[in-house]
């Protein structure tokens, strides 16, 4: 029997009768389902879920057809630690407000989960963003779909970041941070530190400053297969360096080579979604705010 994973942070008491309506569908199609020990735990899924086996996060992943990512985009984000290397397709169902990569709303599950179990569906392979450190960090996961950024902490002085574009000095940056975004983080963090949006399939990162103190150092468009290095120059300053929603704290002088990913993240977009429809109704554009 064809396996169905199911990962989840935080269920509302209001979104409890749609994750039944999707163990249902699923059930209904012949899948078996797995959830993740996250979701079991939550008060609100802990009762729909409670006879149902656990998967264990990064192991035999490739087992299963598909995970299902119940929540907004930053529960997506953390089903990726889940998958990892195995490239699982990922369908992201936004139980909350509009999301850019769970795009799926409560209203539209079933049309969409019909769609999708009738193969009515494409993947989307979304660049990833890979760290390598000579010291271990974020427990091996050192990956990121949206972005790599550097930040000051616990003080209000800037951290000062020199930054390496293929092994040629690039610019020293004076700010609050700088970070690294892929074309899916573009719509992030990166957007409103005055970063351009840019389409998912353009092979593309972003470097984005986090407020520069010089105005005259804007975000910079590059190649995805650059490869990047930042030495943070402050001395006797913390800071923290983070992938998605993932931080740690670093109070050392460490190198960071920030680089394409060799594997993606594999997206479900099933028939019907569209990242300009997303965009335009996220961002509400073409919509007059006078009226």
């Amino acid at each position: 029997m064809r396996k169905i994973a199911i990962h989840g942070r935080r269920i509302s008491p209001d979104s409890a009768s749609y994750v039944r309506d999707i163990v249902k569908i699923i059930e209904s199609n012949g899948r078996k389902i797995f959830v993740s020990p996250e979701m079991s735990a939550i008060s609100e899924s802990k009762e729909i879920f409670k006879n149902y086996p656990h998967y264990v996060p990064g192991k035999d992943m490739e087992t299963f057809e598909a995970v299902f990512s119940l929540g907004g985009d930053g529960t997506l984000l953390d089903t990726l630690t889940h998958v990892g290397s195995s490239q699982l397709p990922i369908l992201g169902i936004n139980l909350g407000r509009l999301g850019f990569l769970a795009v799926i709303s409560r209203e539209n599950i079933r049309d969409a989960l019909t769609a999708y179990f009738a193969g009515q569906f494409t993947y989307e392979d979304r660049s990833l963003l890979a760290l390598e450190t000579d010291v271990p960090l974020f427990n091996g996961k050192n990956y990121a779909l949206n972005e790599f950024a550097i930040l000051r902490k616990d003080t209000s002085s800037m951290i000062v970041v020199k930054c390496y574009l293929d092994g040629e000095f690039l610019n020293t940056y004076w700010a609050d941070g700088l970070m690294i975004a892929t074309p899916t983080g573009s719509t992030g963090y990166s957007l409103s530190c005055g970063g351009p949006v840019i389409m998912p399939n353009t092979s593309n990162f972003i470097i984005t400053p986090v407020s520069p103190h010089n105005l005259n150092v804007r975000p910079l468009i590059i190649s995805e297969d650059s490869e990047l290095i930042f030495r943070v120059e402050s001395s006797n300053q913390s800071y923290q360096v983070s992938l998605d929603s993932r931080s740690e704290s670093i109070e050392d002088q460490i190198e960071f080579r920030i680089k394409k990913a060799p594997f993606t993240s594999r997206l479900i977009k099933v028939e019907g979604s569209s990242f300009l429809d997303t965009l335009r109704n996220k961002l509400t554009w073409g919509l007059d705010k006078r009226n």
